[in-house]
């Protein structure tokens, strides 16, 4: 079979005028990137604002395995599978980060037959909005020190500055350093590090607001900073939020491109999915249940991570009702999870499967407990066997979930027909009634144990001094009452990566609590969550390259 990059080298795309001409999109409402690309204008969403919602499928899965295991590549093949059997269907989907791409995952627009195009162009600079979020970022970085350095009228401990400065690269050196040295004329010598750019609060930001005027507000809510005598420090303190905006301006609106079968898709926005949502825009979701009958989307990582912050955060910020929900399962990632190493995923090993099915077991408990409705994806790999295939299905049947086998990869839309067809039979037959993990008013420290116990399956969660002290401070500035977002580990419904299954009797460890007030959500970080990732020891640069006639390969 062809590479990914191969067999987006080799399809033919549509003009994206009219791809947009499908959903009822005018030129005027475009704004063009080339022939392929194009951002959706303010006028769009708000000529649309009155319209009916479709209906909203989000895409999880189960713990997965390092390699990944092809949640989006799931989500873009059943919107092609989708509109095969006659439904408008859009997908929404995050925008890739250049740390992964030249980092340890390659691509993230899809793969094989499943793919979002441009891929080389989605891959890297896209529509520039991942510059933007960095240089607005580095702005308000700026602007703090520039504030220190002429005076420091607002009294800033520089012991307790809590904005980084970001680079959309994995770069572990850029960690911790030491800014301002030289001279008088260089700034204040302090501590400081860089976060990787899709960990900036500015990326939550961007992907919670719903018009202009919220996008400001929540830029000017975010905390960069605290006086000696405890107050925090804002970007509203600094004057800095009309800049930021400014420079937020195109990278705002969402990105209208195609699957290599012609299904619009709207790719905006990529918060890191540990210690932000990991969900697109909520501009670009919302817009898109306006636009098509079914708006297919995805949250990052498994759905101890991904899912439960797209109900309770993005879903609650954004009055939104998922219809259904698809959990990605392989039968590679749950032999991982019964104890298989990576490099005997490929042979046949009921046993270990049956070991890590619990997994998967959990995760379908957890989204029946938000009152949702589950169909099962299994994303076929060659060396997957029919018996091995069988004992999911019966798993799924016991908790009367339906099935189905994706081959999305090899088949494209075509492939992926049975699971659009469990999908809209869910959608169709069974009864939803959503809700949150937890209200609002429940005090910080048992939502987070809600979210330990009830999804993760934990004992107890235990707070570090620096966590609780941190917690006074949260307390003090009367922002407790916003949600949690934990930042732990993928790989563990655990907050140990080498707890695999469904674990037990188990305590979550939270080291640190850290304030987004401008996103508007509270970080638990736990573990050896770190925001800034360093490059695996034969990082996919090393493969990526460009020829004479512009190809480009290695880059999936």
């Amino acid at each position: 079979m062809l590479s990914d990059i191969e067999i987006a080298s080799q399809a033919t795309m549509r003009p994206i005028s009219d791809v947009a001409a499908d959903l009822g999109i005018t030129f005027d409402e475009l704004e063009l990137y080339g022939r392929y690309k194009a951002k959706l204008t303010e006028d769009l969403i708000l000529r649309t604002a009155d319209r009916p919602d479709g209906r909203l499928v989000l895409v999880t899965a189960i713990n997965p395995t390092p390699a990944g295991e092809g949640k989006t590549t799931t989500t873009v093949g059943l919107g092609q599978a989708l509109n095969r059997l006659g439904k408008h269907a859009i997908i929404a989907l995050r925008e890739p980060s250049l740390g992964p791409v030249f980092g340890v995952k390659g691509g993230a627009a899809g793969g094989g037959y499943a793919q979002v195009l441009p891929m080389e162009d989605i891959n890297l600079h896209f529509t520039g909005d991942l510059h933007a979020i960095t240089a607005a970022n580095n702005l308000l970085a700026a602007l703090l020190d520039n504030h220190i350095h002429q005076g420091n009228l607002l009294n800033i401990d520089q012991r307790r500055i809590v904005w980084k400065r970001c680079l959309d690269m994995n770069d572990r050196a850029l960690r911790k350093i030491v800014i301002g040295l030289g001279g008088k004329a260089d700034g204040i010598p302090r501590e400081d590090g860089f976060n990787i750019s899709v960990a900036s609060e500015i990326m939550a930001v961007l992907c919670l607001a719903h018009d202009m005027t919220d996008l400001k507000n929540r830029l000017n809510r975010m905390v960069v900073a605290y006086t000696h005598d405890n107050k925090p420090i804002t970007a509203a303190d600094l004057k800095a939020s009309g800049s930021l905006a400014t420079l937020l301006k195109d990278a705002f609106k969402p990105n209208l491109i195609q699957t290599l079968e012609g299904t619009p898709a709207l790719m905006h926005g990529g918060p890191f999915a540990n210690i932000a949502h990991g969900c697109n825009s909520l501009r670009a979701t919302s817009l898109g249940l306006k636009l098509g009958d079914i708006v297919v989307t995805e949250a990052g990582f498994g759905a101890d991570l991904g899912a439960e912050k797209f109900f309770d955060i993005k879903c609650r910020v954004g009055h939104l009702t998922p219809d259904a929900v698809v959990i990605v399962a392989t039968v590679r990632a749950l032999k991982y999870n019964g104890g298989v190493p990576r490099a005997e995923l490929g042979t046949e090993n009921l046993a270990a499967l049956e070991k890590g099915l619990p997994n998967l077991e959990k995760h379908l408990e957890n989204i029946a407990s938000y009152g949702l409705p589950c169909i099962v994806a299994v994303n076929h790999f060659p060396t997957d066997t029919q018996a091995e295939i069988d004992l999911i299905a019966k798993t799924c049947s016991n908790h009367q979930v339906r099935m189905a086998v994706s081959k999305v990869f090899t088949h494209g839309g075509a492939g992926g027909e049975d699971l659009a067809k469990a999908v809209l039979d869910s959608l169709e037959h069974d009864t939803k009634h959503f809700h949150y993990l937890y209200e609002d008013a429940l005090p910080l420290v048992e939502k987070i144990r809600t979210i330990a116990q009830n999804i993760y399956g934990a004992d107890d969660v235990s707070l570090t001094a620096t966590a609780r002290k941190d917690l006074e401070m949260i307390e003090a500035q009367g922002l407790d009452k916003l949600p949690i977002c934990m930042a732990k580990t993928q790989y563990s419904l655990s907050d140990n990566a080498a707890l695999l299954g469904r674990p037990t009797g188990f305590t979550v460890n939270v080291r640190e609590l850290r304030l987004s007030a401008g996103a508007g959500f509270i970080v638990a970080l736990t573990g050896d969550i770190m925001t800034m990732p360093g490059l695996p020891k034969r990082p996919a640069a090393e493969i990526i390259d460009i020829d004479e006639h512009l190809q480009i390969s290695g880059l999936f």
